[in-house]
């Protein structure tokens, strides 16, 4: 833990960065699904919901990135 905060202080502007890139996902997952909290209850199951969020976020990216032909044309 010490580790961290010595890396925190002696980069502010890298994790303000570091913060900004990340949040905007969690954000836009919210927003997307409209999901202000978690459905369930239980570890596994929140990691499991989790995972679902995240990985049709990545898939509406590549889809909008690519384009919907392109991307059948990468799963194909």
């Amino acid at each position: 833990m010490e580790r961290m905060q010595e890396r925190v202080k002696a980069n502010p502007k890298l994790i303000k960065k570091r913060k900004q890139i990340i949040e905007h996902p969690f954000g836009s997952i919210k927003h997307w699904n409209e999901q202000g909290y978690f459905l369930i209850r239980g570890l596994k199951k929140v990691q499991a919901e989790v995972s679902l969020s995240t990985l049709s976020y990545n898939i509406k990216r590549a889809i909008n990135i690519l384009g919907v032909k392109e991307m059948i044309e990468a799963l194909a």
